[in-house]
């Protein structure tokens, strides 16, 4: 079973990320910002990590340089998770780190198969 962590501030779309990924056999941590997130991906280890980009303590494209910097957690791949879907910001989420760049809204089953594409399952 794949972990994925989930860093939202926003907690329907939290609840809502986590319980698709969830009903997709997927084991779901969550962080309630970026500087959490940054502390989670050390401690969990997760297999993939979904960040959205604006959120409070840490944004996500300093989270996402800050798992980078870690040789722990850098082979981690980082899906950005964003309302802000001009071209300058995702390759602005792209250049901090970021594997893929998902714009908000989304459907479950594009977030799903998203994930499944990057995680090879």
């Amino acid at each position: 079973m794949s972990k994925i962590l989930v860093a939202d501030d926003e907690p329907h779309i939290l609840k809502l990320v986590s319980f698709t990924l969830g009903n997709h056999d997927f084991e779901v941590v969550t962080a309630p910002d970026g500087g959490a997130a940054v502390e989670a991906a050390e401690t969990e280890q997760p297999d993939l990590i979904l960040l959205d980009v604006m959120m409070p303590v840490m944004n996500g494209y300093d989270a996402a340089k800050k798992i980078r910097e870690n040789p722990k957690t850098r082979h981690i791949p980082i899906v950005m998770l964003s309302a802000k879907s001009q071209q300058r910001e995702i390759a602005q989420g792209l250049d901090c780190g970021a594997s893929e760049y998902i714009c908000k809204p989304f459907t479950p089953k594009d977030l799903v198969q998203r994930v499944s594409e990057i995680l090879g399952t």
